[in-house]
């Protein structure tokens, strides 16, 4: 049997007599590498480690052993997390960092957490509830991370509320025709808005969208959200659009020093050329893909054929962005309903006229 030496990955024994791996490059810092040599979270790990994900990197053994420190040491070594992209593991990290830093239970033992001190921490985010959303989820993450390793048997956030959210407003058709009549095909404004309105997909997403991606009767797109790969059909006003726009450059949108967005940078242009539009505050990008979801339910489509564009993993969040088009419809058959129905009671209750 051959054996594949692996750059970089040497071996000790701990004080339990366990042997572990870890990833070193020279004199730089040790990164201890999780599960069995030449499993696939071994490997994950090693392959990050290889490319210098810093993202990836314990800063050496951090924390006693149960405590949240590290727990979350470990969660940063795991196949899970490893298996995010980039931007998504640094925002878990930013959120989770932040977590340990702010209420200071980097050192206290995981199995103590009770579901009281889940409830406090989450209610001093009551000003910020959209943090407090997306702190209660990275919560449970990490406690469901523990139970599947032993640490604690129980989930203490279980049933714990989130706070009620506000919706991004979904764009009518009246505010889509104000922007596009203020800005006309071939602009940079009216091309990403094209994209976006078109094929309902997240900004991060329509930034990165290259020429490549599309041969005239479709786009491709990998989201990087969800590593979803879809076939976009191409519509007719779309294609219009980018029959306008100069193919100079790989990836269709640039700034105006013909550079790639960055993720940042393409919702900033995007805010400020929908103010410039006269349009109201309420009017953000994200918007537009609740936009596409509702033209897509106002055309009869079913929440699956809407997820096939949008790429949505889920009906419920389906269902969520098109409650308002699938009320009006349904208030409105139900009234055509009862139209129809006095129409055929005043026909039964009129007196006939013999010939």
């Amino acid at each position: 049997m051959s054996v594949i030496r692996l750059k970089h990955v040497d071996r000790f024994l701990d004080r339990h007599g366990r042997t572990r791996l870890y990833f070193r490059r020279g004199k730089g810092p040790r990164i201890l590498l999780p599960g069995h040599a030449g499993s696939a979270e071994f490997m994950l790990a090693y392959q990050a480690a290889l490319a210098g994900d810093e993202m990836c990197r314990p800063k050496g053994q951090r924390g006693k052993t149960g405590t949240f420190d590290r727990l979350v040491q470990e969660y940063y070594s795991s196949a899970a997390y490893l298996r995010m992209t980039a931007s998504t593991r640094r925002n878990y990290q930013l959120v989770i960092d932040r977590l340990l830093r702010d209420e200071k239970i980097g050192h206290r033992l995981v199995a103590q957490m009770t579901r009281q001190h889940v409830q406090q921490i989450i209610g001093r985010r009551a000003e910020t509830p959209g943090a407090g959303h997306d702190l209660l989820k990275k919560i449970r993450i990490l406690l469901h991370f523990a139970i599947d390793n032993g640490w604690r048997k129980d989930d203490p956030a279980v049933r714990i509320k989130n706070f009620a959210l506000g919706e991004f407003h979904t764009w009518t058709e009246e505010e889509i025709a104000q922007f596009e009549a203020h800005w006309a095909i071939g602009t940079r404004e009216r091309t990403a808005f094209a994209l976006l309105v078109f094929t309902g997909q997240r900004a991060s997403d329509v930034k990165a969208m290259s020429w490549a991606d599309q041969d005239g009767t479709a786009i491709r797109v990998v989201q990087g959200k969800t590593g979803a790969k879809l076939r976009i059909p191409m519509h007719p006003a779309l294609g219009h659009v980018l029959a306008a726009w100069p193919k100079t450059n790989l990836v269709m949108l640039v700034t105006s020093f013909g550079k790639p967005f960055t993720s940042k940078g393409f919702s900033n242009f995007m805010a400020d050329k929908i103010s410039e539009a006269g349009l109201p505050d309420r009017c953000v990008t994200h918007g537009l893909r609740k936009a596409a979801a509702r033209r897509l339910a106002e055309a009869g489509c079913s929440s699956k054929e809407i997820a096939a564009i949008t790429g949505h993993t889920t009906l419920k969040e389906i269902e969520r962005y098109t409650k308002a088009a699938e009320q009006t419809m349904l208030a409105t058959a139900a009234i055509g309903r009862l139209e129809k129905q006095d129409a055929n009671k005043k026909s039964q209750t009129s007196p006939k006229v013999w010939e």
